[in-house]
């Protein structure tokens, strides 16, 4: 007796059916677009010659450029004081933390000036 509270009319099965094709295709499209975009990213990152380990004289911070596109900064005994996403655009790095604080700097020469800190490659 319920049954026929949910049921569809018959008229509107095939055009609910489609609906529900179309949505998930769109779904699985976007994710795999998506997937395949983080994927080149990785792999323009692992060959961007500024990926690795960037430090300041006295090795207190420390920047983790990784090849997939994300960076760890330690500070002292915290190894990971921030974490987030980054960005090359020539000689110009763009920083966005997870909480949303961003910030940038420059490669000029292999250093590093970021935030009034001079890094170099480790």
């Amino acid at each position: 007796m319920a049954e026929r509270f949910f049921r569809a009319p018959s008229g509107f099965r095939a055009p609910l059916a489609f609906a529900a094709f179309a949505a998930a295709f769109a779904f699985i499209a976007t994710f795999t677009a998506l997937a395949h975009d983080i994927t080149e990213q990785e792999k323009t990152m692992a060959e961007h010659p500024y990926a690795g380990m960037w430090v300041t004289e006295d090795n207190h911070i420390r920047h983790e450029l990784l090849p997939n596109g994300r960076y760890v900064e330690a500070r002292g005994t915290r190894e990971k004081a921030y974490e987030g996403r980054y960005w090359v655009t020539g000689d110009h790095i763009d920083y966005k933390d997870d909480t949303g604080f961003t910030a940038d700097g420059d490669f000029r020469d292999g250093v590093l000036y970021h935030a009034g800190m001079v890094l170099r490659r480790r």
